[in-house]
């Protein structure tokens, strides 16, 4: 099994617009697609279309906390949520007839302390029947930086493997604790070096010195390059097919989904790189965010390239 932390939950809409937006007026959305949200819910539903069992877990809350969990439960995925006194959020994505795409993203509710250390004194519990976790996105007021770090921990002395996807000063601290993989895009990898990046292989140094830090996999994210992976076995590249894409939103997602999977079945590296890049193209050729297809994914994962960059 495979669990997925997702510590801002929200209900997120997909608007999909007949005709571009314009501000200032009245615009009426020509269908909603509503789906548990959350990087992390993304993740989750990714690994059980890729025929995996998985259980999520995190923080929801109110009306839309049960309205997110009654979701899950029909996507068919497990879930133990702790439940906080605040609602849980909303977010909208708007996609016009150009496949351009607009988030509107809520901050999440306060967290109480004692709500997160109930999260944490339940974690372990949790993850038992797992081998991966995985955790992705941000995280509420009221819980603290080193949340991810603190999670690692526990997951590395439950003889687990960590798996990370997160920015800023959250990522900063889950270094710290040295978790089995990390996956920013370059954007994260500017603001945690504090320079400017400006190609792949301007990426690679970064990347190998956190991989010299003690993070088994390092994955940085390359958008319609796909992601570079430094790991022991080398450097590598995994370049997908060009595609004409409907949604991005979730890719990234679909991605960390993906290589949740392969590490969970002990695939090869360069193969998990494969898997997981065929996973997050997949994505992008559905309306739904952190969706795909598997015979697109099966697809694909044949035309996927792998590029030794050692």
């Amino acid at each position: 099994m495979i669990t997925t932390v997702t510590l801002n939950a929200s209900i997120d809409k997909a608007y999909q617009m007949s005709v571009p937006v314009e501000g200032g007026t009245v615009m009426r959305v020509a269908s909603v697609v509503n789906s548990a949200g959350g990087k992390g819910l993304n993740v989750a539903r990714i690994i059980d279309l890729c025929g995996e069992k998985v259980k999520a877990t995190g923080f929801v809350g109110g009306f839309n906390g049960q309205y997110l969990e009654d979701m899950l439960t029909k996507d068919g995925v497990e879930h133990a949520f702790t439940h906080t006194q605040s609602e849980t959020r909303s977010c909208i994505n708007i996609l016009d007839e150009k496949f351009s795409s607009t988030e509107f993203l809520e901050p999440g509710r306060p967290v109480s302390k004692e709500e997160v250390e109930s999260f944490l004194n339940s974690f372990e519990d949790v993850i038992k029947d797992s081998n991966v976790v995985a955790m992705s996105g941000s995280a509420p007021e009221g819980v603290p930086k080193d949340i991810y770090a603190k999670l690692v921990e526990i997951i590395k002395k439950a003889g687990k493997t960590a798996l990370v996807d997160t920015s800023g000063a959250y990522l900063e601290e889950a270094i710290k604790s040295k978790p089995f993989m990390i996956k920013p895009n370059r954007d994260e990898l500017e603001v945690l070096y504090n320079t400017k990046i400006n190609s792949i292989e301007e990426t690679i140094p970064y990347a190998k010195k956190l991989h010299e830090e003690g993070i088994d996999y390092v994955v940085i994210s390359l958008g319609k390059d796909g992601a570079l992976l430094v790991c022991d076995e080398g450097i590598y590249q995994g370049k997908p097919p060009k595609m004409e894409v409907v949604n991005t939103v979730g890719c990234g997602d679909s991605m960390v989904g993906g290589f949740a999977v392969g590490i969970s079945r002990g695939y090869s590296a360069a193969d998990t790189l494969k898997y997981a890049v065929a996973v997050a193209s997949a994505n992008a050729l559905e309306a739904k965010t952190g969706d795909i297809k598997p015979e697109n994914r099966d697809k694909i994962y044949e035309q996927v390239e792998i590029i030794s960059l050692s």
